[in-house]
């Protein structure tokens, strides 16, 4: 059975405590009456979320003693999601307590169904983050600098760690921004190549007339301006992992050349006679369509299958679910370290916008955008406007478990539905419910048989 959650709740009213320990019995649920037992009640159970009645006695007219409170939490335990409880007249302290660092405020009279969707979503979040973290603690793992929280990138994980002991010649395909060096560099990390040299080139990036010599090197007096004999990058690569980058830009007339050392593993010079063995891993990506460029004639046939003797596709950003505000929240840290920020997180607008947005540019779009936000923002948490980046107009996934709940059911009935062709017996044994259930969920989500 699985631990229950704990939740921290401080709260001075007796029959409020009673009620809100009642409601959230799903949780392990603690009540604290005031500052001292919460302060207890922190360090015994270290509780991921806490919701906190900025009202506490004995000033309640300010609410300074919850604000304090607040203060001496985040202190002790800086990643404890806070949400703050206000009355009618209290609303600038919640503005102060989010400001702080708080996660959330929320105002009395208390609708329990409102109060257990934030409280979901703290908990979510809570739990994205110390997935992420996990990762990035383990950082004597190559794959510790990927983000894999998706089941899509959990996937390509295992992949990539049955690949990388091997010495096939793999190629990486993805859009550009989906991180494909990174997962180059994490092949080389966990193959018995290691210890030896990463060489990268981006065939995009060297104009075409500098490319030969840059991959192959040239003898001294092989052109005008060849003083010296200089290596090329796939000899530096030597004992090691050469990574070819943006592959689909190669100009046709290097594939040949290339294609050979593939072959042979032995490489001349410019200007040269003589052959050179090269003992090298060889990986390629592309954000290209190959075989669209195979068809047009831009790139030769022969070469595709040398280089693509495994191939690793990476989804985009938009298609790894839930990834893109566990990213956003590494860079988040990272850029705060770097520029002597100290933003605590996202608005809820925020981190929605972050996870329903397409990403086109995906991750390297993602980290210029928090880079942006974390140096611009005024304030300690980032919002819509810092993120600077219009919502989608297509209609956006919720961000609360109810919502998401309810979306996934109604789909799932009309499924059965269609496939027992609307017969309601057949649908309620295939949805494993009962007939009444299944007419109550008719009646709930508005759903004509």
């Amino acid at each position: 059975m699985d631990e229950k959650k704990v939740l921290l709740i401080i709260e001075d009213d007796p029959g409020l405590q009673k009620q809100l320990k009642w409601s959230f019995e799903k949780y392990q649920t603690i009540i604290a009456g005031d500052r001292k037992e919460a302060i207890t009640a922190l360090r015994r159970f270290t509780p991921s979320v806490v919701t906190l009645d900025l009202g506490l006695p004995p000033d309640p007219a300010n609410a300074s003693e919850g604000l304090e409170t607040l203060k001496e939490i985040l202190q002790l335990a800086p990643t404890t999601k806070v949400i703050v409880v206000t009355g009618n007249d209290e609303r600038e302290n919640a503005i102060i307590a989010v400001a702080m660092g708080a996660y959330d405020f929320y105002q009395k009279p208390i609708d329990i169904d409102v109060l257990t969707l934030i409280i979901e979503r703290a908990f979510q979040l809570d739990q994205l983050e110390k997935d992420n973290l996990k990762l990035l603690q383990n950082s004597n793992e190559p794959l510790a600098g990927i983000i894999a929280t998706s089941p899509q990138m959990q996937k390509l994980s295992r992949m990539i760690e049955k690949v990388a002991p091997t010495n096939v010649t793999t190629l990486l395909l993805g859009e550009s921004g989906t991180g494909k060096e990174v997962l180059a560099k994490a092949i080389h990390g966990l193959s018995n190549r290691a210890g030896k040299p990463f060489v990268a080139v981006n065939c995009a990036a060297i104009p075409e007339n500098l490319l030969e010599s840059e991959l192959f090197g040239y003898e001294k007096g092989a052109f005008t301006g060849a003083t010296k004999q200089t290596k090329g990058k796939i000899e530096y690569a030597n004992g090691g992992t050469f990574f070819l980058d943006e592959i689909g830009d190669l100009p046709y007339s290097l594939q040949a050349k290339l294609l050979r050392f593939i072959q042979e593993r032995v490489l001349e010079r410019l200007g040269g006679r003589a052959e050179i063995p090269i003992d090298v891993r060889i990986i390629c990506a592309t954000h290209q369509n190959v075989q669209q460029l195979i068809t047009e004639g831009l790139f030769r046939e022969d070469l595709y299958y040398r280089i693509n003797e495994i191939s690793v596709s990476i989804p985009p950003l938009r298609e790894r679910d839930g990834d893109a505000i566990v990213i956003a929240t590494s860079l988040l840290k990272r850029f705060n370290e770097e520029n002597g920020k100290n933003i605590k997180g996202f608005s809820k607008e925020a981190a929605q916008l972050i996870e329903t947005y397409e990403w086109p540019g995906n991750i390297r779009q993602l980290e210029n955008i928090i880079k942006r936000a974390v140096i611009m923002a005024d304030g300690s948490i980032i919002s819509v406007d810092d993120l600077e980046i219009e919502p989608s107009t297509e209609e956006q996934i919720p961000i609360n478990l109810k919502s998401v709940r309810e979306i996934a059911e109604t789909n799932a009935i009309k499924r059965a539905l269609a496939y027992t062709d609307n017969h309601v017996s057949n649908t309620a044994k295939l949805l494993g419910v009962t007939r009444p259930t299944l007419y109550a969920l008719f009646t709930k989500y508005g759903i004509n048989v």
